[in-house]
């Protein structure tokens, strides 16, 4: 089916979720420098001019951005997104982009800050941008460029009032997205195993862990090459299912949550799902490497992982998971009022010593307007999901999971603070991934409790450097 007639409210939601898609799978490569067809330009021109959320003008017009990958029209055929266009018939504006590679990047711009190279802005849709870039003098408040309470950013104000640091907000949300992981399964493979479809159980309000679980005790069996879990994103997802973030913020403060009652609950679930081996690493002749293609050929019942793995062309994304691939949300905790899901964001951090905030925030205006604008909604649907082969039903699945990550905005921010905290919490031994490995939760709590606090305490401490730190 062609989604390139489904509603623009569907579109609108989907967009910003796929400024960094051209990258994704595997991050196939041509020639190919697109531009918008004229008709195309003439009616971007059309909308910029005539919608008045966008105001006042720029005098600079360039914006320096930093990243391991270009908004900008490249190499990989990515066309012009809607906002880059809309930025550059209203404002006349344009994005230089800076190259960095990705393992390197907070040192590069630590670099590029100290040589007074004027970056004005860089992603924080990794999500450890935040607080740390703060916390180390890196980027700086855009309270005085962007008004979270006029009707462009009402939507989106309480996800960016929980990015506060030092009673400032330090992150440009422009959309909370629900893509961060889902779990991606074949249809074929789950109805030749006598289960029925999660999607059609997600659609009834029985996606639950019971019901996960469920399919995976009924499908697995090492020993005939039948497996369960895959990836190396599932411990992360379900535990956002519980709605206690490990490392959360409040009243401005960094708080440790690794004794609490829900994190407790969903770690001693994972460490029951390892017991009665439905985690697939690891178990049996499954080895200890990742294996997507394992759910095309109906050999693992559940990827979890981030959409990106679909964001591509068809052919791409049927070459993992086959052409029965389909994905929903993580599991509901059943002993949650509310259904959390892991989420993710589009959005962008100011960078210390940039030349043009002024010209970043009206960017992610032109961005927002992508979103609330019903035809620029639509251009920005036609322009990117035809390329994918997605159904209507996939695209309005992905339109769900949106609604429910706005609903209940959940962030984790332990990987937002410093390499410290990141690594013991990220490890097999002692951190979120142990008790899918084997170890119980509260050998992992003792171990590592003591040492998260005293990080936390002491950036808590000292919540802003004055100078730029080094990792």
């Amino acid at each position: 089916m062609n989604v390139r007639k489904l509603k623009s409210g569907v579109a609108a939601i989907l967009v910003a979720g796929l400024s960094m898609s051209m990258f994704a799978c595997g991050e196939k490569e041509t020639s190919s420098y697109k531009s918008l067809d004229s008709a195309t330009r003439e009616e971007v021109a059309q909308i910029a001019s005539a919608d008045d959320r966008l105001t006042g003008e720029l005098e600079n017009k360039t914006i320096k951005w930093m990243s391991n990958w270009d908004i900008n029209p490249d190499g990989t055929g990515k066309n012009t997104p809607i906002e880059l266009a809309i930025f550059q018939e209203r404002y006349g504006g344009q994005v230089e982009y800076h190259m960095i590679d990705w393992s390197t990047r907070y040192d590069s711009l630590a670099n590029a800050i100290n040589g007074d190279e004027g970056i004005d802005f860089f992603p924080a849709s990794d999500l450890d941008a935040f607080p740390r870039g703060a916390i180390r003098g890196m980027f700086v408040p855009v309270d005085d460029y962007i008004d979270y309470s006029t009707p462009l950013w009402s939507d989106v104000k309480q996800a960016n009032d929980m990015m506060l640091w030092n009673g400032k907000h330090y992150v440009i949300v422009n959309q909370v997205t629900g893509d961060k992981c889902a779990v991606i399964y074949n249809r074929k493979t789950v109805e030749e195993a006598g289960l029925e479809d999660p999607a059609a159980l997600y659609k009834k309000g029985e996606w639950t862990w019971d019901a996960f679980q469920k399919m995976l005790t009924k499908f697995v069996d090492p020993d005939e090459g039948f497996y369960g879990i895959d990836g190396w994103w599932f411990e992360s997802g379900l535990s956002a299912t519980c709605g206690v973030p490990y490392v959360g913020l409040k009243d401005g403060k960094l708080v440790n949550n690794l004794k609490d009652p829900a994190i407790e609950r969903v770690q001693n679930w994972m460490y029951d799902l390892y017991t009665t081996n439905c985690v697939a690493i690891g178990v049996g002749d499954f080895g200890w490497t990742a294996q997507p293609t394992y759910i095309k050929e109906g050999k693992t019942m559940f990827y979890p992982c981030g959409l990106w793995a679909m964001y591509c062309s068809a052919d791409q994304w049927q070459n993992n998971f086959g052409e029965d691939a389909f994905f929903v949300p993580m599991p509901k905790d059943p002993n949650s009022s509310e259904y959390y899901i892991p989420c993710g964001l589009d959005g962008y951090v100011m960078v210390k010593g940039g030349k043009n905030p002024q010209g970043v925030a009206k960017f992610a205006e032109c961005k927002r307007l992508t979103l609330l604008n019903e035809r620029a909604a639509e251009l920005g649907e036609e322009q990117m999901f035809d390329d994918y082969g997605w159904t209507q039903e996939m695209v309005d699945m992905k339109k769900s999971m949106d609604e429910l990550a706005l609903a209940n905005p959940y962030f984790d921010f332990y990987t937002g603070i410093t390499p410290d905290i990141t690594n013991i919490l990220d490890s097999n031994e002692n951190g979120i991934r142990a008790s899918s490995k084997g170890t119980p939760w509260s050998e992992s709590v003792s171990a590592v409790y003591a040492q998260i606090d005293a990080f936390l305490k002491d950036v808590n401490d000292h919540p802003v450097s004055d100078t730029v730190k080094t990792e």
